[in-house]
């Protein structure tokens, strides 16, 4: 049998788990043969045969020696990794291949490169989200490694960042894209935002397919540095949504990395009805101006107050940068405290183990809870009361301060630190 093109996607090895590795040789005679070779192969080897044999006969494939190492996978992984080695059969990397004449094959032209192998959405991950919902935590997990995915939710992040850019190596973007597509559509993040981070525009236009017709809730944009970046990609984003006819609303979390980025943040964070929130990422911000990054963060006030400002003026959320040291949570509270004190809402997650800190971190003191209670009772008698006016002792009580004390309260009550019920109290 004559060899005509060979592929392969995945990751192999002893170290591997819950991920997979294909290659996929195509013959010019031989009919398809598939060698699994299966940690769990006594329990689901049928099942993962199956699916393999699905995939074969949905991508059209004829006269193909088909390997599998799997070492866990769950059914998304396996068909990401699949797709991906047919579609890098289209793509040859070895110029001899690209040379010779190899598309003129017919077992090359009958196969269906451009087509979607497409798992059903689980019918937990179907709920939308909200421009105003709370965002204190986001977890990132690298796109390519799908064994952090399935238990990310149970760490209960208000967030899980399915990363596309710089977690990704370069060689590695075609992988996540599949596999970031996927799981948005299998893995039940339980209460979880779904969120996404895209490449830097305009490269990251290409990532869009993968997501807005799936399910994604919020699409992070980093290294945004003009209004017409978001311009750009509300365009492209809508004219997604109507093509696969998506209703759920998507929303938008610019990232600021850069001084040019951080004197543009209000044009940036008011561009899009869209925008949800402003995030701003202190690693390539401190390498932009020429200085290191501290844990005081002396370097970087202005950055963020800048970012603030330019959040709540466009009536959206502030997030901060993530914090690097998985190691020490005193340290990580403190910044989460001097971030809140700041006006921030929310901080970027790089360990599960972050979360409960931050969460903790971003609660309500037991005095804001007090004074909190106290202007919520008071608005509401006057409500009843009919009165346009409503006052604390001797100081009068502004609707924006009604609005941060009913946060406060819920915030309180998501916390655990008061009953839902706390008015009967």
């Amino acid at each position: 049998m004559k060899k005509i093109l060979k592929s392969f996607a995945g990751k192999r090895g002893e170290s591997v788990r819950s991920d997979c590795y294909f290659e996929i040789e195509l013959k010019d005679s031989g009919d398809i043969k598939i060698n699994l070779k299966s940690k769990v192969e006594s329990m689901y080897g049928e099942s993962i045969k199956e699916l393999i044999l699905e995939m074969i006969n949905f991508f059209e494939i004829k006269n193909a020696k088909i390997l599998c190492e799997d070492n866990g996978a769950l059914p998304f992984v396996l068909a990401a990794r699949f797709e991906l080695a047919v579609k890098r059969l289209a793509h040859p990397l070895t110029p001899s291949l690209r040379e010779g004449g190899f598309k003129s094959s017919p077992f090359i032209k009958n196969i269906k490169f451009n087509k979607e192998y497409l798992l059903p959405f689980n019918e937990k991950n179907l709920h939308s989200t909200q421009k105003d919902k709370l965002r204190r935590s986001r977890l990132y997990l690298p796109g390519n490694e799908p064994k952090f995915f399935v238990n990310a939710g149970l760490h209960s992040p208000d967030g899980i960042i399915l990363d596309l850019e710089d977690s990704v190596a370069p060689s590695e973007k075609d992988a996540a894209q599949l596999l970031v597509r996927n799981a948005l559509r299998s893995v039940d993040f339980y209460s979880a935002e779904r969120m996404v981070r895209i490449n830097q525009l305009p490269k990251g236009v290409d990532d869009l397919k993968f997501i807005v017709p799936h399910n994604v809730n919020v699409i992070l944009v980093p290294k945004c540095e003009s209004a017409e970046q978001i311009h750009q990609l509300e365009k492209e984003v809508e004219k997604l949504r109507k093509q696969h006819k998506v209703e759920n609303p998507i929303y938008f979390m610019p990232i600021i990395e850069s001084a040019l980025g951080v004197i543009k943040a209000f044009e940036i964070a008011s561009a899009s009805k869209y925008n949800c929130a402003l995030a701003i990422g202190l690693e390539d911000y401190t390498a932009d101006i020429g200085t290191q990054r501290t844990n005081e963060g002396r370097e970087s006030i202005f950055a963020r107050q800048m970012l603030v400002n330019a959040a709540k003026a466009a009536s959206i959320q502030a997030i901060d940068t993530v914090f690097s040291d998985v190691a020490d949570m005193e340290a990580l509270r403190e910044s989460v405290i001097e971030a809140k004190s700041l006006g921030f809402e929310g901080k970027g997650c790089i360990h599960p183990r972050q979360i409960k800190v931050v969460h903790e971190a971003f609660a309500p003191t037991e005095q804001e809870i007090e004074k909190a209670k106290k202007i919520v009772l008071a608005f509401e008698e006057a409500e009843k009361k009919g009165l346009g006016v409503v006052s604390l002792g001797s100081k009068m009580i502004d609707p924006p301060v009604v609005k941060r004390a009913v946060k406060t309260i819920d915030l309180a009550i998501l916390n655990n630190l008061i009953d839902k019920n706390w008015r009967k109290g």
